[in-house]
């Protein structure tokens, strides 16, 4: 019950003129919109617990019909104002949100901006907002594949903090700068009191190609454990011709070894994602990536050769309405060292299948 009283006051703080009598008519300012998507794995690496691997965060459980992603949100826009409030349920939010506070676990958005200039397109945004980084998002139809790539699956979806950003009159650049509280973070962690930033730039030369550069740099551990994270995604879309496209990407990290090293563990993925749209109704897409970190930054296997993985995938998507798509994907990775589990024993590979329904209002 105090949750509701929570969201009740907040929507009331965000959108003080709203009425009660028809919710989807309060003003043309304000928009409310519903996203849900039901997905179920095969996975023939057979975990005996359901739960997969520990390098995932979407599409995460073996052979039981699950919600990933439910979420509603409210979001408000004027000439000098705009505001985001939005909930989410789901295993995405379970296996992303496990280190933030409990009352924080189940908010996806919660930010508010200021436009700071009358001519320009010059805004000022704070709060809880989607990551800077990355191609693909947690919203599943929004992205060229099922499943998200290994780069997205470990990389930020979500950040907390400020931002300054600008758009050009033409469209055409869009640049920011972000002061954060961390890689993926609403609360810092205990005993960390650094500052972390971040920049993005955008460039769309024509409505076919967009190219980005976005950045991380900051501590993302406690004091007397400081290690310094450097970290940078470059991508382009292209859309090739009316029915094809691609996605090229490449990030690459960096962070010390130890607390004030000048030596730096380093680790990359490269990706290539391709889309082909036959119809209103069919379409079929793939990725080709590739993960390496040796040393176990971000993904640590405790193996003499690290976490270096190659991952393919093809899925078939079918728009049933509108606002309704249902795809299946077949996806496998191939690894250096044996680090997938199988019949209580290492593998080098995993392999599964994962179907998903989505629908949006």
């Amino acid at each position: 019950m105090k949750k509701y009283i929570v969201v009740g006051i907040l929507l009331g703080i965000f959108f003080p003129k709203a009425q009660t009598s028809d919710s989807t008519k309060l003003s043309p300012k304000i928009k409310f919109s519903a996203y849900a998507e039901l997905f179920y794995t095969y996975d023939f690496n057979e975990p005996a617990n359901h739960l997969r691997q520990n390098f995932l965060y979407s599409y995460n459980r073996h052979n039981e019909v699950n919600l990933n992603l439910g979420l509603v949100k409210a979001s408000y826009e004027s000439d000098q104002l705009r505001a985001n409030l939005s909930l989410m349920a789901g295993t995405y939010a379970q296996d992303n949100m496990a280190a933030e506070q409990d009352a924080l676990r189940y908010v996806n958005e919660a930010n508010i901006g200021i436009k700071i200039s009358k001519n320009k397109n010059l805004w000022i945004d704070a709060g809880i907002m989607p990551s800077h980084i990355g191609w693909e998002s947690a919203i599943g139809k929004d992205n060229f594949n099922l499943t998200r790539s290994l780069a997205a699956e470990n990389s930020p979806y979500f950040e907390t903090g400020a931002k300054i950003s600008y758009t050009s009159d033409n469209g055409k650049w869009f640049l920011s700068g972000l002061v954060l509280n961390g890689w993926q973070r609403i609360a810092k962690p205990e005993g960390n009191q650094t500052i972390s930033f971040g920049h993005q730039v955008t460039y769309k030369p024509n409505d076919r190609i967009t190219l980005n550069s976005s950045s991380f740099i900051g501590n993302d551990k406690a004091k007397d454990d400081k290690r310094m994270r450097y970290f940078h995604d470059l991508h382009g879309i292209f859309q090739v011709t009316k029915q094809f496209s691609t996605i090229l990407g490449f990030d690459i990290g960096a962070e010390q070894k130890t607390k004030g090293s000048d030596q730096y563990n380093i680790w990359y993925t490269p990706n290539v994602l391709m889309k082909y749209q036959f119809d209103d109704k069919w379409a079929l897409a793939g990725r080709f990536e590739y993960y390496n970190d040796k040393n176990g930054v971000i993904i640590d296997t405790k193996t003499p050769n690290g976490f270096q993985t190659f991952g393919y995938s093809v899925n078939v998507d079918y728009a049933i309405l509108k606002n309704v798509v249902f795809r299946t994907e077949a996806r496998g990775f191939t690894s250096k060292d044996a680090i997938f589990v199988q019949n209580n024993e290492l593998k080098q590979g995993n392999f599964f299948i994962t179907t998903s329904l989505a629908a949006w209002f």
